[in-house]
């Protein structure tokens, strides 16, 4: 079942899809990426007050399997809502996970200096049952008065534009997987 909460063009609107990859799909990236977790950083360096996580990049050539299924997720999305000049997935996806203790993500874009200027739409995708883990919630905003929490659920993908400001609020308890990715073109114009 797809669900979006706009049915025209949109510049702030988001989509999601209930079933963005299934279970033997989760299991198989979560099997292979995390013996390959690292802290994550971001652009501002290893500041655990912004990022408190562990990442593994997932290559193009490892995942043959997977960058097909998130590129027609993307084009169905950008095809109904924003209609970017959309050319490139340059990016490799990241496995992350967010740990009890306050396993978080800041308030952000995914756009910005260098490659991140070319990102448009911005892909993430629960890969943990929610009953797994407590707070993590992916909040989407973009004015307004409160942020708007997303569909949760075990191979839940939502898309957005990269300009969106989101974050992923402290986990408390068990731990929040997911995976990202960001698709992108040429500079906006």
């Amino acid at each position: 079942m797809i669900v979006y909460p706009y049915k025209e063009r949109n510049m702030s609107g988001w989509y999601y899809f209930d079933n963005a990859l299934s279970t033997k799909d989760i299991d198989l990236l979560e099997k292979s990426a995390k013996p390959n977790l690292v802290s994550a950083k971001t652009e501002a360096g290893n500041k655990k007050e912004i990022r408190k996580s562990s990442i593994a990049w997932l290559a193009h050539d490892d995942y043959t399997w997977l960058y097909p299924k998130l590129r027609d997720l993307v084009k169905e999305a950008n095809d109904t809502l924003w209609d970017f000049d959309i050319t490139m997935m340059r990016e490799e996806a990241q496995y992350t996970e967010y740990n009890e203790g306050g396993g978080h993500y800041g308030w952000h874009m995914d756009a910005g200096s260098g490659i991140l200027s070319q990102r448009k739409v911005s892909v993430t995708v629960q890969l943990s049952d929610p009953e797994e883990y407590e707070g993590g919630e992916l909040e989407l905003w973009y004015g307004g008065d409160e942020p708007i929490q997303a569909p949760k659920g075990k191979g839940v993908g939502v898309i957005f534009p990269s300009y969106m400001l989101h974050r992923v609020t402290p986990v408390t308890k068990g731990t929040r997987k997911s995976l990202v990715l960001w698709v992108g073109g040429q500079h906006y114009r």
